[in-house]
């Protein structure tokens, strides 16, 4: 995260973000309960963080990974144009973006959670242990002739 460390957030965008945390919505809060404090398979996230100029919802800083929960005003043109460009932007800062609408979450919350590991998992790619280990002969890739 080094260039969204050293990116300035303002006062103000700072002091907004913490308003933000404050009045999260019931989607918002749903999913801050399954992720917060390390819950989520151990990885941690923080909530409204300001990456300037922007806020983003969900952030999991180890792996690279922002969670963006929307609601219905979202569905507007101009929103979702201005959504695209935020997503470029957080791209480009070596970010992966999902984003879910609240209705996804508070109707099928484990939904997102799954796509939330799996975009976690992906961006980590595999796990050191599993690159030391060799392959398994139960797996089909061990020696010639193993079953």
């Amino acid at each position: 995260m080094d260039q969204i460390r050293k990116n300035k957030v303002s006062p103000e965008l700072r002091s907004f973000a913490k308003e933000q945390r404050t009045i999260p919505t019931g989607a918002e809060d749903l999913f801050w309960q399954q992720v917060r404090a390390g819950r989520f398979h151990g990885n941690k996230f923080k909530r409204q963080v300001p990456i300037a100029p922007y806020i983003v919802d969900f952030l999991c800083a180890e792996a690279r990974v922002i969670v963006e929960l929307d609601g219905a005003p979202h569905d507007a043109p101009e929103r979702r144009a201005h959504d695209e460009r935020r997503d470029a932007f957080l791209r480009r800062q070596g970010v992966h973006v999902l984003r879910f609408s609240n209705d996804l979450m508070l109707g099928n919350g484990n939904l997102v959670l799954d796509r939330v590991r799996q975009a976690i998992e992906a961006q980590r790619g595999p796990s050191p242990d599993l690159l030391r280990r060799p392959p398994s002969p139960a797996e089909g890739r061990g020696k010639q002739g193993a079953p």
